[in-house]
């Protein structure tokens, strides 16, 4: 993308009143407004708030908040260009339940409340390949991140992961969920292998399919971000 192409979509996403942009700083010295009060001050309603976590064009965000208008949706993504895509569709269809933060993932316990999330979805995010911890805790599922996750999601929140990726797969099932003893709701390594009939598999983002053009599978998780008694 031309850097004339994203200029133009960084003035039009300040047009949008459902996208939040707080650098770090501005978190630290003021707080944000709407942690811990979504439902009541941009929302206006008690529905259940989910989030799309490196959401990109909001593919996800905006494909689940169409199917579900009952639950509010929330992409968070630090790439503003990308984010325009959700933003434009979400304002042009009038899409009250669908809202933009912009921001690192680092920080999602600043925009948010304890027990504000019911449900995290983290569709195609980088693996980080490679050997050693440092690769491994920038992962979004990894120990790290599910403790930031922990202080804003309910004790029965539930994580989602959608990737392509073996190695994003196989640690999240065999470094995070069983040793910290998560229950597991659903595992496969070939969603489309699966003929049944599942939500997960009605919304295909753009370079889904273009990996499923390739021949790639999909790999796929749910499961309880807490530990369950």
């Amino acid at each position: 993308m031309s850097k004339k192409n994203k200029l133009e979509r960084f003035a039009e996403n300040k047009t949008f009143d459902n996208l939040f942009e707080y650098s770090y700083e501005r978190i630290m010295s003021e707080g944000f407004p709407l942690q811990g009060r979504w439902n009541e001050d941009f929302f206006h309603n008690d529905n259940p708030i989910v989030l799309e976590l490196g959401c990109g064009k909001g593919e996800y965000t905006v494909g689940l908040a169409r199917m579900h208008p009952e639950v509010n949706y929330i992409g968070v993504d630090i790439k503003g260009a990308r984010i325009w895509r959700g933003l434009k569709q979400s304002n042009e269809e009038k899409m009250g339940n669908v809202a933009f933060i912009r921001a690192r993932i680092d920080q999602i316990e600043h925009f948010f409340g304890p027990n504000e999330v019911n449900e995290i979805w983290v569709t195609f995010p980088d693996p980080h390949p490679g050997e050693g911890e440092r690769n491994a805790r920038h992962r979004l599922t990894s120990p790290e991140f599910l403790q930031r996750y922990r202080k804003i999601v309910r004790p029965d929140g539930l994580l989602n992961l959608k990737t392509d990726s073996p190695i994003m797969y196989d640690f999240t099932l065999h470094n995070v969920i069983e040793p910290q003893g998560l229950k597991l709701l659903y595992a496969t390594n070939d969603l489309y292998a699966d003929k049944a009939d599942m939500e997960v598999k009605r919304i295909r983002t753009f370079y889904e399919q273009m990996w499923l053009d390739q021949g790639l599978t999909i790999k796929y998780l749910r499961f309880y971000i807490n530990p369950q008694s």
